[in-house]
């Protein structure tokens, strides 16, 4: 099985020869095909909620680049919107959320978010019958700081103040929601990978505001909880931890939660990272997103240095965050070439 799936074979401890590849955000608005899938759906969780659809959106970046994975198309704020909170997105406002308090915490409804989430598991079944063999399948969710930044403020920030304050004049409240957020992904990332996925990713991408005591407590130590409490129910399951801006606690972050590849972001300094981290422990990234927008030379020698610093281990290529909607599909095609190809 593992020889069919090379990235899968990566995330589980392989070097392989050449990287295998695949794109934070793939499926999504830099695709005219998933424009125009996007305009069928009035919102966007309807889109996410939609199997077929759904479905549709997750492979058609593999009908395009010789990608090695699928990640199944869905949101990181379909948690808290299974948990009961109120999600809408607005076009040029992004996500919206009715703010969280500490006494609405106590009305979550976390015995109903797997049934709610259902449609997410039909998506991945759909996929996985259509994917070819070799094809790795990646489900995710957000991690608990990061969608509770959300459910707080109510919306994406900057600096996350209103969460951090919350966590820091409430810790009890805030203790309770990251142990609602804890269980409700250990349970959401199990059901993923019993409808197919291969392996799972926790997206920490609001982590870089955290001083370093609260990035232990607030970061660490729920990511350690789920892949903990994960592989109780799937021994040995396959989990990429991405704590985007975690900057020096890099290492810590690997060695406590024991993942068993450490997304980087394009901030991370190769050399920092090949020092800072055990060789055994596999890598995935981190080409920055406007350097793919840019295209020509000078995303060509940063892919060759990125490869170059991780031959010794595994390694995954990547981004260092998600693809944004302004790049152009030729510069992508070429990105996956050189990776591929050299």
């Amino acid at each position: 099985m593992l020889e069919e799936k090379p990235l899968l074979a990566t995330v589980l401890g392989k070097t392989q020869k050449r990287p295998p590849v695949w794109i934070m955000r793939q499926a999504g608005r830099y695709l005219p095909e998933y424009r125009e899938v996007r305009a069928k759906v009035g919102d966007f969780l309807e889109l996410c909620y939609s199997p077929e659809l759904a479905a549709e959106v997750t492979l058609q970046p593999l009908r395009r680049f010789d990608l090695d994975a699928a990640i199944i198309f869905s949101d990181i704020l379909v948690v808290p919107d299974a948990l009961g909170q109120k999600v809408r997105f607005e076009a040029g406002e992004g996500p919206l959320l009715e703010p969280l308090g500490g006494e609405a915490i106590a009305s979550l409804q976390p015995e109903k978010a797997l049934e709610r989430l259902a449609p997410i598991f039909e998506t991945l079944g759909r996929v996985k019958s259509k994917l070819p063999p070799e094809k790795t399948l990646i489900g995710f969710c957000g991690s608990p700081w990061t969608v509770a930044t959300y459910m707080i403020g109510g919306r994406g920030s900057d600096d996350q103040a209103a969460a951090r304050l919350f966590a820091l004049r409430e810790p009890q409240a805030f203790a309770a929601l990251i142990d609602v957020l804890v269980e409700t992904s250990i349970g959401y990332l199990a059901a993923q990978l019993d409808a197919g996925a291969d392996v799972v990713q926790l997206f920490e991408s609001w982590a870089l505001n955290l001083d370093e005591t609260d990035f232990a407590a607030r970061v660490i130590e729920p990511n350690r909880r789920i892949v903990e409490g994960l592989r109780r129910l799937v021994p040995d399951a396959p989990v990429i931890g991405f704590p985007r801006g975690a900057a020096g606690m890099i290492g810590r972050y690997a060695e406590v939660t024991q993942v068993n590849m450490l997304g980087l972001d394009y901030a991370m300094p190769l050399q920092f990272a090949r020092e800072a981290l055990p060789v055994r422990l596999g890598v995935q990234g981190n080409l920055d997103p406007l350097r793919l927008v840019v295209g020509g030379r000078q995303m060509e020698d940063r892919v060759h240095e990125i490869v170059a610093a991780f031959e010794d281990r595994p390694h995954v290529f990547n981004l260092g965050h998600g693809i944004v909607p302004e790049t152009p599909i030729g510069h992508v095609a070429r990105l996956v070439e050189i990776v591929k190809n050299g």
